[in-house]
């Protein structure tokens, strides 16, 4: 694995001329638009880089964008993958390994999800402050790969503190509605039943989704600061659950879209 990694590190390095992206930046559905923002500098398919996966969701481009964010040097993510396109563990995370050895200091993620706190709507953003694994398994089983990161990496403090309360600020003074919550992450790729939105409220979550949680661990275990944002595209709570298509989600998450980019524009102009 870690010679997989390496070899992909090597070919973008000499594919962006030794572009050292800072910041990485994870795009999860609906959530691309974020790319307009960024001076690009490089795009890379992800099926030309050796060892990457590749994205099999139509809302998910391929592309891996190298330019500037707010005057910061970025690696953008335009499409992620997941569990239930039947990678492992090991194959969702391998992106957010090559952003470390790329150089990337900080990551910022996003997704859609589905908002099983009674006070959510639609199109609200999520802070994500801790997340439920629900996934079967993670990235970091098997062997350890110790020039990454310990055997044993502590999770009492995944989401960086500094950073949400930065987010909070910046809500604050734009004017609008930015709130706090536990992520839970599921297999999918079906949208859960009622029983199993109840089971998941009562376990301590605020939003569902299928995906972050396996980057999230990876970065974790490298050490490496997150910070991650949920757009609440469906509710899941008893009295206002309906049924959803792919073409709902995206259309809540276009709205939120302005919000969740200036988030992390101004999060990484000031970092």
């Amino acid at each position: 694995m870690m010679q997989l990694l390496k070899e992909s590190t090597a070919y973008i390095q000499s594919k962006t001329g030794g572009f050292a992206p800072g910041f990485g930046i994870i795009l999860g559905t609906g959530l691309g638009a974020l790319v307009k923002e960024v001076d690009i500098q490089y795009s890379l398919s992800y099926a030309d880089i050796p060892g990457f996966p590749v994205s099999t969701v139509e809302s998910h481009s391929g592309k891996l964008i190298f330019g500037l964010l707010a005057g910061k040097p970025v690696v953008v993510m335009q499409g992620r993958f997941h569990y239930y396109e039947g990678y492992t563990m090991e194959q969702v995370a391998f992106p957010v390994r090559v952003m470390k050895l790329l150089g990337v200091k900080k990551l910022f993620v996003s997704n859609a999800a589905g908002g099983l706190n009674p006070r959510f709507e639609t199109s609200d953003l999520m802070v994500i402050t801790n997340h439920i694994n629900l996934l079967p398994g993670n990235p970091l089983i098997g062997k350890n790969l110790d020039e990454l990161g310990p055997r044993f990496p502590d999770m009492s403090e995944v989401y960086d503190e500094h950073m949400i309360r930065e987010a909070m600020v910046i809500a604050e003074d734009a004017d609008f509605d930015l709130s706090e919550g536990v992520y839970v992450s599921v297999p999918g790729p079906m949208l859960e039943t009622k029983a199993e939105y109840r089971y998941l409220s009562i376990i301590g979550a605020d939003a569902v989704g299928m995906s972050t949680v396996p980057e999230v661990i990876a970065a974790r275990h490298m050490d490496m600061p997150v910070f991650a944002v949920s757009v609440i595209t469906d509710m899941c709570t008893p009295e206002r659950i309906k049924k959803v298509v792919l073409s709902d989600i995206l259309d809540a998450a276009a709205i939120a879209e302005p919000r969740m980019t200036m988030l992390i524009r101004e999060l990484i102009r000031r970092s």
